[in-house]
């Protein structure tokens, strides 16, 4: 069955970095778009980051455009988001996400916090 599972969160301080990582397994990674969102307490989750199947294309949210990079290994069937410049607003939960005939699939999230 598809599982994605994400890693790398965690406390940093304002102007810090991340790196969150997702191993997908169960599908074909290479064929699929690969998504990052976030959820922040009291908020509704946003779509922070998509990259395309083979990496060539990727979009941002205005919000961390020019902070955030999204890239992707499909020998290690990996997605990640380099998380640079943070400040308090980006603390949440971070999900990845792909979408298999119209089915979503989510992981179980990793929390990342930024507080001095």
């Amino acid at each position: 069955q598809v599982q994605l599972v994400e890693s790398g969160g965690g406390l940093v301080q304002p102007g810090g970095s991340l790196r969150l990582s997702c191993e997908a397994s169960g599908f074909t990674f290479s064929s699929y778009a690969m998504r990052w969102f976030r959820q922040a307490p009291g908020k509704e989750r946003e779509l922070v980051a998509l990259i395309t199947s083979a990496g060539g294309l990727t979009n941002y949210a205005d919000s961390v455009k020019g902070r955030f990079t999204i890239s992707r290994d499909n020998a290690k069937n990996t997605v990640y988001l380099q998380m640079n410049s943070l400040k308090p607003d980006d603390t949440a939960v971070y999900y990845c996400n792909t979408q298999l005939k119209f089915l979503d699939y989510w992981g179980q999230g990793t929390q990342v916090t930024v507080s001095s």
